[in-house]
């Protein structure tokens, strides 16, 4: 057992430091969180399942609160949990920001990032944005996916997604590149066949077109007006996955879309398609989504930040 020379004596404060949990063990509690399960979490890190329980236990110790409810099946977040949850990913992230801060001075931005958007977003916008970003960094090499399935940042090796929605998930890192909603709107020849919804409630009798988005409850759009919310039950005749073929089918008179502004603002300034119930949107601002496992490097903060001015000068929504 180590003890101290004659003389010296561990002050209140190393006795306090002592036990702090370990940056090691916080990272497997948030590993387990995302992975919802003690086995997925040691497979993901490269541990034994019973060494992942070992230092949830000691952080549990560490901590003084039990973490997580077990069953037989599944395990889950206790109230605790979910506090404790909060702080570890701010820690997480404290940590990476100090690590990379030592390092910038010998990092230079070259390697390679990869990140993920939309297909609608990142044909219309991010094209010319990774461009730009490629001008600036030359040593940088940038790959973009483009997909309109849910994306596990780190199980598909993702650095950064530029997702459209405010549903993120809690244990993923969120910078805001830009202000959107979505907004309902409709060609004029279906309006004049089928007249002006005056109320949120009269869009249950109309032709609306729905796209399925990721995960999204098919059928249901869920709106504001800035005081009262609803989850509104649609009905729909034609239906895709493809926000440009929905799209296609408003301007063509077939319904009504809700849409983002940074798709339809041109249509709206051209007439062609003419904005309903203007109170009532959806927000669905842009952010640059990304994990812990990629808050420390210095490339991916020098193209978020890069992001950020860009579309500060280059802003998709340019009002409404």
């Amino acid at each position: 057992m180590f003890s101290f020379p004659d003389g010296m004596h561990m002050s209140s404060h190393d006795k306090q430091r002592a036990q702090w949990p370990l940056i090691e063990d916080l990272n497997v509690f948030v590993t387990v969180v995302r992975k919802e399960s003690f086995a997925h979490a040691a497979a993901d890190l490269g541990l034994s399942p019973s060494y992942v329980s070992k230092r949830i236990a000691l952080l549990e110790k560490s901590l003084g609160m039990r973490l997580f409810h077990r069953s037989a099946r599944s395990i889950w977040l206790t109230a605790d949990g979910h506090k404790a949850l909060s702080g570890a990913i701010a820690v997480l992230d404290s940590m990476g920001e100090f690590v990379s801060g030592l390092a910038d001075w010998r990092n230079a931005i070259e390697g390679n990032i990869h990140i993920s958007c939309s297909f609608g977003f990142g044909s219309a916008y991010m094209a010319d944005a990774l461009s730009a970003l490629a001008q600036r960094y030359p040593a940088l090499n940038v790959k973009l996916t483009l997909t309109d399935l849910v994306v596990d940042l780190v199980e598909e090796g993702v650095d950064v997604e530029i997702h459209i929605g405010d549903d993120v998930k809690d244990l993923y890192i969120t910078r805001k590149l830009s202000s959107n909603r979505r907004v309902l709107c409709a060609a004029p020849r279906y309006l004049e066949q089928y007249g002006t919804p005056d109320r949120i409630g009269d869009l249950k009798q109309h032709k609306c077109l729905v796209i399925q988005e990721r995960n999204a409850q098919f059928g249901v759009w869920p709106l504001t007006d800035g005081h009262d919310s609803t989850q509104l039950h649609i009905r729909s005749q034609l239906s895709s996955n493809s926000g440009s073929v929905v799209l296609n089918w408003a301007l063509n008179g077939h319904g009504i879309i809700l849409r983002s502004l940074w798709e339809v603002q041109h249509y709206l300034a051209s007439g062609e398609l003419v904005r309903i119930l203007p109170p009532w949107h959806q927000t669905a601002n842009i952010w640059a989504v990304y994990s812990n496992r990629t808050s420390g490097s210095a490339r991916l903060r020098a193209c978020i930040e890069f992001l950020l001015a860009y579309f500060q000068q280059h802003p998709p929504v340019t009002g409404e």
